[in-house]
């Protein structure tokens, strides 16, 4: 009899009406993805933290433009805090067991802390580009007050697009046949429009297409000021040479980091973007699992900017280690160099 109570569709609320079906996986896989979703979430949160705390705390790091970097861990951090629990429990359970009013909230949170993140990746490939063509120049060019406005942008017109969008449901005008057919007590699924499906890809492709213009120039500079440094070498270096060459070398390999960090971004969000687009103009017909394999690609982004630090900047992993061990609790650790040369 256990058996044939089990045949009849489960529901997300057994005693509500209209309730949404829930499709539950078998214990193996659920105890797969809960595995993957916490260990991205936990990955995103403590990642992104460490990140933060180096950047605020050691003053050999308080430049404008790890000030941005500080500034994308946090829109990081938050996705890791208010977007990707939630999602990993709707992932799983085929249902949204928290509120209706706080799934109007998951999609602002995780369109507002999505674009931060590329306007971010955008600031600071903008910042890359003036310390390498202008090593000498730079510091008073790209200034505190400068990377606090470029900050300030990005946050500002990532939080009131997607919330002007979300909040006052602009995303379902036109879709209202549809959206009523998806909605049940225990569902959080978004529609957005075809209109404004193609908004939210501009908003994305135009940061994109400049950081790809901005690389592109820096990786050639960078490439012309290596055969200039080659060609040089041969002959006796001037003192002043010698430093600018240093600070090129490092302006150098920050920007191939972060070029990294941008590559990984795209390769991270396109799918999802492009799904997007196709679904809204093709009637919404992917099945869910693709969605959700791609939403998940996409989020796991937010953990990836601090493991590609860590593999890169020796200063990062330095940082990591006072940190963890606690050593950064100790008066004076502000000051603690974090460079080796």
């Amino acid at each position: 009899s256990d058996k044939l109570r089990k045949e009849p569709t489960q529901l997300c609320y057994e005693n509500v009406n209209g309730s949404c079906v829930k499709t539950s996986y078998s214990p193996g896989p659920r105890l797969i993805l809960y595995t993957v979703f916490g260990f991205g979430s936990l990955l995103t949160v403590f990642g992104n933290f460490l990140v933060m705390i180096s950047v605020l705390h050691f003053k050999q790091l308080h430049s404008p433009g790890n000030l941005l970097i500080a500034s994308l861990a946090c829109a990081d951090f938050l996705v890791g805090v208010t977007v990707m629990p939630f999602s990993a429990v709707r992932s799983v359970e085929s249902c949204w067991y928290f509120g209706e009013s706080y799934c109007k909230f998951h999609s602002c949170f995780d369109g507002s802390f999505c674009y931060a993140s590329i306007y971010h990746l955008c600031f600071i490939s903008l910042d890359r580009y003036i310390a390498i063509t202008d090593p000498l120049v730079y510091p008073t060019r790209f200034t505190a007050s400068v990377s606090g406005i470029c900050i300030a942008f990005s946050w500002l017109l990532s939080i009131i697009y997607s919330f002007s969008l979300f909040g006052t449901g602009a995303n379902e005008v036109g879709l209202e046949e549809l959206v009523s057919a998806l909605t049940c007590v225990g569902g959080c699924q978004v529609a957005v429009n075809q209109s404004w499906v193609l908004v939210n890809f501009l908003l994305f492709f135009i940061p994109t297409l400049v950081m790809m213009i901005v690389y592109s120039k820096i990786f050639l500079i960078a490439k012309h000021q290596a055969r200039k440094i080659e060609s040089m070498s041969n002959k006796t270096v001037r003192s002043s040479d010698s430093y600018k060459d240093r600070v090129a070398k490092r302006e150098r390999k920050a920007a191939k980091t972060l070029g990294i960090a941008v590559i990984t971004f795209l390769i991270s969000w396109s799918p999802y973007l492009i799904g997007t687009i196709i679904d809204a103009f093709l009637g919404f017909i992917t099945p869910t699992y693709i969605y959700e394999i791609l939403v998940w690609i996409a989020y796991y982004n937010s953990a990836m900017n601090p493991l590609i630090y860590a593999v890169f900047y020796p200063w990062f992993r330095k940082a990591i280690k006072l940190i963890i061990t606690g050593q950064i609790l100790r008066e004076n650790s502000s000051t603690i160099s974090l460079f080796s040369e």
